[in-house]
């Protein structure tokens, strides 16, 4: 196919462009031959027409698919150009924010100017072992191919950085050695990795200087090889350095500075040391301030001399050698300032006494008269004589300048000799890599003779890169066996012998410098009558005579001739040379000796290579007699020399190119200036890489990846099972060029835009694909659609007829109902009227019947009233009459009784005048007042009885009152009777009138009083009411006072729970951390015992014969260990180094003993810091023996001072209660005033009561828990009172030693009867003992009765003062004792359980001192005669018992135990033993030898079998530690023989699990304690090697089966690879599957079942796994671009699912392992949602909580589009979820740690095995031990 028909309409190409150099445009028609004009729009919409060259025809360079942009290396672009490389590269730098690139073997580095965390430990885990195609590009994985190349072909390497200043050359290379640092670490005790890093900082301040381009610039090139052994370890480094720039020293341009060095000893002058320098500030010093830029901002350099100082002390530089430096460094300074005044124009002269000449001179200890004469004089030699000459001022300034160049330069070698000293090993070299950091191509304004320098040895380096990748294509074309067409490209070679050749440029120069009047200009004219011309290389500026101008293979470069003759002589005179050689100053002196004789660190090389160390400087051989001219040697020569011998160096080698390019100019971080890019690029080579690729096949695809990308473009019957037939069928029918495409051996080679053209294709017939699913999707979405609508219509069409039709209805039911309602309207108008007119007509009925009636009724009326007048006028008419008769016969009377009355008058007058009369009268007056007042005082108390004495009252004043008239009466008629009473009557009635007021009185009154009594009625009634309602309320209140009381309490319990399961959390969390730091420890502990180990082999090796005789022996136990206490294996390991020192004999080469004690030390740290807490608890232990053994000594026991404490603690605890229930009750009054009324709280109030039977209840339990309390505690003091006398017996261990050393009878009877006496002297002390503890007993309980008495007294004064809420009660009450209480209770059960301890082990020395006692009596009986066996009492308790029946013990001699150990452990088969005999009989078996040595009572045999055990299980572990069987193995019968050690040690935490006759099995002489600490920490180790075993074998699966394997086949497309081809994710043979991974899972769960491993270990095995493999996976995947699609997340659930399935198969789903899985779920859960909108942003950050920021955002600029229906994120997308996420505290690493293991834990599992069943098999070899 043309490549002219690729240019169709919407094909998108690249245009030059001034400001961005390329720009992307799309065409508007296609392209026809013969076009001259090209239609384009720009991405910004603007229209142009594009003109192609009319004498080349070429058209503009295509533009990549989408799908291709942002790859990893640029070989897999289809299109190989200038934009498309500019244009990848800036994709990955900007957007994706990635700063490496592969270019073929080229990694291009682009400088970030920013920190990125892509450099720590674990990203060099992740990339070590892999191979360089597999990950992501980065230094590391230059650094790793490097190292692997090293490994596998044994040829040495090299890394070749170079770069632009400021273009992050100097930190590619440190990252790389870092890399090698840490990947290979060291093979000797030195710590050379870390001495190697250490160089960097020195070189760096002694190098590195600020430039306008950058703020540490490497002033120098330099080479550092870096050594290995042959196990590829670091054993030492060399370094060379290349064109210091020395003009710096004295000259810096503006905003530039001098090297760092010189700023860091001016910021520290103030320190001590550093007075003798008589130093100031940078702006002092003439040489520090002329770039006016002394400070660098971000940037301490009194910390960076620090630093610098502690780098040099660790590289060997000891102070007396640092402070010569400094005063070198300081005297240069110095000497700077030094000025001079002219004389006449050829002389001058150095003011007198110049003080920074007389520093330099006391500084460098030479005399002030010679330097100041030969700092302005000169000697001249010529044949006849000598004499000299002054020169000028402008000439002593640059001899001045020139020296202080000279001597920075020897003190630069000086110390680079030193530092390669201290790096330099005495171990053979085996291989090394080379790591070369030089300077790049550069071009400025004006370039001189350091860039021509820099641009040959550029020069020499492209052409060793060019033949170098020529030789790489030539080699794939030959493997491929494709047809090898020779490849034009450029061939430096013509300017390479341009400038080194005869007669070349630098041929001139030296021979110019060897002129006498030797000048630039004449140099120049030279130069141009030469190679003007003549080489089409060279040209002439048009405008200068003083310089020339070389096409380099980069660009073209002018260079002035100013300065190249003195910069090549660099001229120093040998009169200030002599100067300071004869200097007091011995390091100076030493400067300037010949290189025989100088301080020369680096005298003796590594194994047979020539030393290249100062090369830079100096030639690599001087003759004898040139040794005073060395100076005079040109320094184009010297580079010269020492490029040929890099060169050779490099050719030597295998070469690994990094390219650093420097994104802009003004350090703007991720900022990408187009046109400084392209410079970069063509000068550094890329492009010329780029050009190469184009010119041959750079495509390359294997056919199965062929296949599986462009499947689609097959039909089925295309499809054959021959892969390679397929594929070339299909490109014949595809690609009718048969030249565009080559067929290899395993590979299609294609030519450039090929891939582009088929992408195309397969883009088309996807487009095709999809359209046609979008039409036959659209049509059924429309059919839908139109069902739908038609069942819309019907349903609509139903129900408006049905609305209609019930409209109709509605219509019909209404004309109805109004024919209705007219019949009932007009019937009703009828009926009113009928009614209005009948009702009328009854009303004129009826008024005209009642008129008539009213007629009638009046005439009868009046007739009946007249007869009534009638009637009462002739009755008056008779009493008229009547009365007057009456009359006249009454005044007839009246007459008579008058004379009559006069007469009584007179009587009644004496009468009247007696007081007696009167009160005869009155009395009965005055009783009827006081009664009515009694009774008024009777109706204020009481209504009822008021209203009942005021009727009484009333009808006793009616009765008076009738009395009183009869009185009256009876008066009127006595005054008939009598005249004279007429005075009395007046008086009476006078009374009368009284008593009437009186009455009326009484009556107001009553009234009043009754108004009182309704008005206090209706108040009563009223308060009655307010009463209810309060009560109501108080109800009310009382119920929302219980409920919140019940809500309350219920919250309580949800946050107590809460509480307590955060609680438990973190002390789970506290725990494993705890577990974690413990296990690392003993991790870093074997390790470092392997690490002794290992050493001390290579010690025996370099060992000498030892002396005749001499045999070193293997001390296990130590004669200082306590007889009943056991050492474990590790403090074997501490004696080791101890007497390895005490056996210097031994030792005939010189060893370093640093590292013994560094490694005894740490040994000694982490076995301090394991058993920190045993010896705590063994000091107590000892410590409380030494005091009981004091009151031993002592005539009277210690009982009655016990007692007092116990009292005295009694009596405090009592107390603090009472004054507690004191604060609690202050505390309920107060808030009861505060909260409470009166009324509600009051005695006998419902809220009152219930507080109160609450509070009694409370109290109740209080006394019954204090009572449990008490008799808790004197439980504890009476077991502690009577183990007292019996710890007395411990003693006997002093006496038993003492029996051992006896040797005579006489003294073992003396020592047998004190031994009696002493325990009839403890019996009776015992006795005694419990009475009077009996007896305090007793006093004790009586004064708890009275105590409680005391406290119940307290309690109810707390009842009547009480006046506390419910809420309050709880709270305050309630909470406060129960907490109290149980912490109490908690104490005591901490006491109570260590007081059973001391008693189970006290008794169990009992048992023992019983039995050493029982033996030694029958010792002495044995030398006692008979006659004194009669004469001595016989103890029964020591006669030893014989027991006839020990089941499940094993017998074995001491002599056979190695033959044991040797047939059990060491010679074991893991796999004959798991598959024919019962699971753990190793530890069965074990275990039961040591049962028999415990009931022997044998300590030396116990501590021999457990010793030599777990010595046997270690070599076992170390000779066959990595197969799974064996660590399994052991570690199933490890734990087994640990679980038998705690079943059967006696203790009741484990016996409860236990049978009957398991117990009667339990150790009953040793507590093994100790040794099960050992064995867990064994066990654990042996974990820790089982998970590195897992690790190893799964290593190589974990990211083919989960990543790059398509488990799910067509879900995922295979990309376009580059040149750096990765593993194909296509299953080929011999590659892993998931499958794989699943059988490896089957393989280990299998063997550690039959191992009988416990479950819950399986478990944590498991869970560790599945954390392995989602690390291992996930960290992959955040290192690999091509992996981050949504097919691989897709890949990625379906693999975890099929794991989560293996878990449900194997009932693990509980172990914790699914759960480690959750971040690999989670990123490819966010491969696979949407990431557009900010929902899907909230979305992300909700759901990935297991994920970190960074590995978030890492996933998301990773994201990459297999197909190009697929989107990448946008930039604004990421910053949105890095603004959600910044909240987020989660830690910046970005990898997760795959070396992390979870801490393990070895749960107790009994066995129900009964030992005495066990059998031994004969297999095992073990016939000399028997069954007991």
């Amino acid at each position: 196919m043309a490549v002219s028909e690729l240019y169709t309409k919407y094909a998108r190409v690249w245009i030059p462009d001034p400001e961005e150099v390329w720009k992307s445009a799309e065409l508007l028609k296609d392209y026809k031959q013969g076009d001259k004009v090209i239609q384009l729009r720009l991405e910004e919409g603007k229209e142009l027409e594009y003109c192609l060259d009319p004498k080349t025809k070429e058209l503009p360079p295509l533009r990549n698919p989408d799908i291709l942009v942002g790859e990893n290396d640029l070989t897999a672009l289809s299109y190989l150009h200038e934009p498309a490389v500019l244009h990848n590269l800036k994709v990955r730098f900007i957007d994706s924010k990635l700063i490496y690139t592969y270019c073929g073997i080229v990694l291009v580095a682009i400088n970030p100017y920013e920190q990125l965390p892509i450099y720590g430990e674990d990203i060099i885990n992740a990339y070590s072992g892999q191979n360089m195609g597999d990950m992501d590009p980065h230094i590391f994985a230059v650094a790793e191919e490097a190292y692997k190349q090293m490994a596998r072909d044994e040829r040495n390497q090299s890394i070749i950085v170079s770069g632009e200043s400021g273009a992050g050359k100097t930190v590619s290379a440190k990252y790389a050695m870092r890399y090698f640092a840490t990947v290979s670490g060291s093979a000797s005790e030195a710590n050379v990795e870390e001495k190697v890093l250490a160089s960097n900082p020195i070189m760096e301040s002694i190098g590195n200087a600020k430039t306008t381009r950058n703020d540490n610039s490497s002033r120098f090139g330099k080479y550092i090889e870096i050594g290995f052994d042959k196990r590829y370890r670091i054993i030492g480094a060399n370094m060379r350095t290349y064109l210091l720039e020395k003009s710096r020293v004295v000259f810096q341009a503006e905003e530039e500075r001098n090297y760092h060095i010189f700023y860091q000893l001016c910021a520290s002058a103030a320190l001590p040391e550093f007075k003798t320098l008589r130093l100031g500030n940078a702006n002092y010093f003439h040489y520090t301030k002329q770039g006016g830029s002394p400070v660098i901002d971000g940037i301490d350099d009194a910390k960076e001399m620090v630093h610098t100082r502690q780098a040099c002390t660790l590289l060997g530089i000891n102070d007396s050698y640092q402070m010569g430096i400094f005063r070198i460094l300081a005297g240069i300074l110095h000497l700077g300032n030094v000025g001079f005044t002219s004389r006449d124009a050829d002389s001058c002269t150095i003011p007198h006494k110049h003080e920074p000449l007389t520093i330099f001179c006391d500084l460098m200890g030479v005399e002030y008269q010679e330097m100041c004469h030969w700092l302005c004089h000169r000697k001249l030699a010529t044949a006849a004589e000598t004499y000299i000459k002054p020169i000028s001022k402008l000439q002593a300034i640059n001899a001045r300048d020139a020296l202080c160049k000279h001597i920075y330069a020897k003190l630069f070698n000086w110390i680079v000799d030193h530092v390669n000293k201290a790096l330099h090993s005495a171990i053979k070299q085996h291989s090394f890599i080379g790591v070369l950091d030089i300077y790049g191509f550069e071009t400025f304004e004006i370039n001189s003779f350091e860039q021509f320098c820099i641009n040959y040895a550029n020069e020499k380096l492209q052409q060793q890169f060019n033949m170098h990748v020529f030789k790489l294509e030539q080699e794939e074309y030959m493997k491929e066996q494709i047809p090898w067409t020779l490849i034009d490209f450029y061939d430096n070679q013509p300017c390479i012998n341009l400038i080194e050749a005869k007669l070349g440029i630098l041929d001139l120069l030296d021979e110019e410098c060897k002129m006498p009047k030797g000048s630039d200009d004449s140099w120049a004219q030279k130069l141009y009558n030469t190679h003007l011309k003549k080489c089409a290389l060279f040209e002439k500026p048009r405008m200068s005579n003083k310089a020339f101008i070389i096409q380099h293979f980069a660009d073209k470069v002018e260079y002035q001739c100013e300065g190249f003759l003195e910069k090549n002589k660099d001229t120093v005179y040998e009169e200030q040379i002599k100067v300071l050689k004869s200097s007091k100053f011995k390091m100076l002196s030493e400067l300037f000796q010949d290189e025989e004789k100088a301080l020369s660190p680096t005298s003796a090389t590594p194994s047979g290579r020539t030393l290249l160390s100062r090369t830079a400087v100096k030639p690599a051989k001087a003759k004898p007699g040139q040794a005073s001219k060395e100076h005079k040697k040109t320094v184009g020569h010297q580079f010269r020399n020492s490029l040929h011998l890099l060169m050779e160096t490099l050719n030597a080698t295998t070469p690994h190119y990094v390219r650093c390019i420097k994104p802009n100019d003004f350090k703007f971080p991720f900022t990408f200036d187009e046109k400084r890019a392209v410079q970069q690029l063509r000068a550094c080579g890329v492009l010329e890489t780029i050009r190469i690729s184009a010119a041959g096949f750079p495509s390359r695809w294997t056919y199965q990846e062929f296949f599986s990308r462009y499947r689609v473009l097959m039909k089925q019957k295309d499809v054959l099972s021959d892969r390679k037939q397929t594929c070339k069928n299909l490109l014949e029918k595809l690609i009718l060029n048969k030249d565009k495409y080559q067929f290899g051996k395993t590979k299609i080679f294609f030519r450039a835009g090929q891939v582009a053209y088929l992408e195309k294709i397969r883009a088309d017939k996807l487009r095709v694909a999809c359209i046609r699913i979008q039409k036959t999707i659209r049509g059924w979405l429309m059919r839908k659609k139109y069902l739908r609508m038609r069942k819309a219509a019907i349903a609509i069409q139903r129900y408006v007829r049905g609305y209609q039709a019930r409209c109709y209805a509605k219509f019909l039911r209404r004309t109805r109902a109004a024919i209705i309602i007219q019949k009932f309207q007009r019937m009703y108008v009828v009926r009113k009227r009928y009614h209005l007119m009948r009702a009328a007509t009854i009303v004129l009925q009826s008024l005209l019947r009642g008129y008539i009636a009213r007629n009638k009724y009046q005439r009868m009326l009046r007739e009946h009233k007249a007869i009534i007048i009638q009637k009462h006028v002739r009755g008056w008419l008779a009493r008229v009459c009547y009365h007057r008769s009456l009359k006249a016969i009454v005044y007839l009377q009246c007459c008579y009784r008058r004379m009559m009355a006069k007469r009584e008058l007179k009587k009644l007058k004496i009468e009247a005048r007696s007081v007696e009369r009167y009160k005869k009268l009155n009395i009965g007056m005055e009783n009827k007042i006081m009664q009515l007042q009694r009774k008024v005082d009777e109706q204020n108390k009481d209504y009822k009885s008021l209203l009942e004495k005021l009727t009484n009252l009333e009808t006793t004043y009616n009765t008076e009152t009738e009395k009183l008239r009869n009185d009256v009466e009876r008066l009127r008629m006595s005054e008939e009777e009598a005249k004279n009473a007429t005075n009395r009557v007046n008086t009476l009635q006078e009374e009368i009138t009284k008593l009437r007021k009186e009455l009326h009185q009484t009556q107001s009154e009553k009234k009043t009083i009754e108004e009182w009594a309704d008005k206090y009625k209706q108040e009563t009634e009223q308060l009655v009411s307010e009463l209810k309602e309060q009560n109501t309320l108080l109800k009310k209140e009382k119920e929302e006072l219980n409920r919140r009381i019940h809500d309350q309490a219920k919250e309580m319990t949800e946050t107590m729970e809460k509480k307590l399961v955060e609680e438990t959390k973190q002390l789970e969390l506290d725990l494993n951390d705890e577990r974690l730091r413990y296990q690392n420890l003993l991790n870093e502990f074997s390790r470092l015992e392997e690490r002794y180990e290992d050493l001390k082999d290579e010690v025996n090796l370099m060992v000498s014969i030892p002396k005749p005789g001499h045999k070193r022996t293997d001390s296990t136990h130590s004669s200082n260990e306590s007889e009943y206490t056991f050492s474990s294996e590790i403090t074997e390991t501490e004696d080791l180094p101890l007497r390895m020192e005490q056996e210097p004999s031994e030792k005939k080469a010189p060893l370093d003993m640093s590292l013994f004690l560094k490694l005894q030390k740490r040994v000694t740290e982490l076995e301090q810091e394991k058993q920190s807490l045993q010896d705590e608890l063994d000091r107590k232990e000892e410590q409380a023996l030494r005091t009981k053994t004091r009151e031993e000594e002592e005539e009277r026991p210690p009982m009655r001072g016990a007692e007092l404490e116990y009292e005295s603690l009694k009596r405090q605890e009592l107390e603090s209660e009472n004054k507690k229930l004191k604060n609690e009750l202050n505390e309920l009054q107060k808030a009861l005033l505060e909260k409470s009324s009166p009324e509600v709280t009051a005695p006998g109030a419902p809220a009152y009561r219930v507080l109160l039977d609450q509070l009694t209840s409370v109290s109740e339990e209080l006394e019954v828990r204090k009572e449990e309390v008490l008799i808790l505690r004197s439980q504890l003091v009476s077991q502690k009172e009577a183990i007292q006398p019996k710890n007395t017996m411990t003693d006997s261990t002093i006496l038993l030693e003492d029996v051992q050393k006896m040797k005579d009878k006489g003294e073992i009877a003396q020592a047998y009867i004190g031994l009696k006496e002493t325990n009839r002297l403890l019996e009776s002390q015992l006795q005694s003992q419990k009475k009077s503890h009996d007896n305090e007993l007793e006093a004790l309980r009586g004064e708890i009765q009275s105590l409680k008495e005391e406290n119940n007294r307290q309690q109810q004064l707390l009842a009547q003062n009480l006046q506390l809420p419910p809420e309050a009660r709880i709270e305050a009450s309630l909470q406060h004792e129960i907490t109290r209480l149980t912490n109490e209770n908690l104490d005591l059960m901490e006491q109570l359980e260590k007081q059973d301890k001391t008693v189970r082990k006290l008794k169990k020395q009992l048992k023992v001192f019983a039995k050493k006692i029982g033996e030694l009596e029958v010792g002495q009986m044995e030398n006692i005669s008979p006659g004194q066996i009669i004469d001595e009492p016989i103890r029964p308790v020591n006669i030893p018992r014989k027991e006839k029946d020990f089941q499940g013990m094993l017998e074995y001699k001491k002599d056979d135990e190695p033959k044991l150990v040797k047939n059990l452990i060491l010679d074991l088969k893991p796999r004959g033993v798991a598959v024919n005999l019962i699971p753990g009989l190793p530890a069965y078996i074990l275990f039961m030898c040591v049962r028999h040595a415990d009931y022997l009572n044998d300590d030396q045999k116990v501590r021999s079998l457990l010793t030599s055990t777990i010595n046997g299980i270690k070599k076992v572990l170390k000779k066959r530690g990595d197969d799974f069987e064996t660590v399994s193995f052991w570690l199933s019968n490890t734990c087994r023989f640990l679980h038998c050690l705690k079943q059967y040690s006696g203790e009741e935490g484990f016996m409860k699990h236990n049978t009957p006759r398991q117990n009667e099995h339990c150790l009953t002489n040793f507590d093994l304690a100790e040794y099960r600490q050992v064995l867990s920490d064994l066990a654990i180790q042996i974990y820790q090697q089982l998970v590195r075993v897992l690790e190893n074998i799964l290593q190589p699966m974990i990211v083919s089966g989960m990543l790059e394997h398509e488990t799910i086949q067509g879900v995922s497309g295979v990309k376009p690879p580059g040149l750096r081809k990765r593993t194909s994710s296509i299953a080929d043979e011999g590659t892993y599957t998931l499958d794989s991974i699943i059988r490896q899972l089957n393989t280990f769960h299998y063997v550690m079942c039959q191992h009988g491993m416990d479950p819950e270990l399986i478990k944590q095995v498991v869970k560790q796994t599945f954390y392995i493999t989602g690390a291992v996976t996930l960290n992959n995947l955040l290192l690999r671009k091509d992996m981050c699609s949504w097919s691989k997340g897709m890949q990625i659930r379906y693999n975890v699912s099929q794991l989560e399935e293996w878990l449900r198969d194997k009932n693990l789903m509980n172990s914790g392992a699914k759960e480690t899985l959750e971040p690999l779920i989670q990123a490819a859960q966010l491969l696979q949602v949407k990431k557009k909108t900010d929902e899907d942003a909230e979305a992300i950050c909700s759901m990935c909580n297991a994920l970190t920021t960074a590995q978030i955002v890492k996933v998301l600029n990773l994201y990459t589009p297999v197909n190009e229906f697929e989107e990448r994120v946008s930039i604004s997308f990421i910053r949105t979820i890095q603004m959600r996420l910044r909240d987020r505290k989660d830690s910046p690493q970005l990898l997760m740690d795959a070396k992390h293991i979870f801490p393990v834990t070895f749960p107790f599992n009994p066995s129900s095995l009964a030992l005495e069943t066990i059998q031994i098999p004969a297999s095992l070899g073990l016939a000399f031990i028997s069954r007991v």
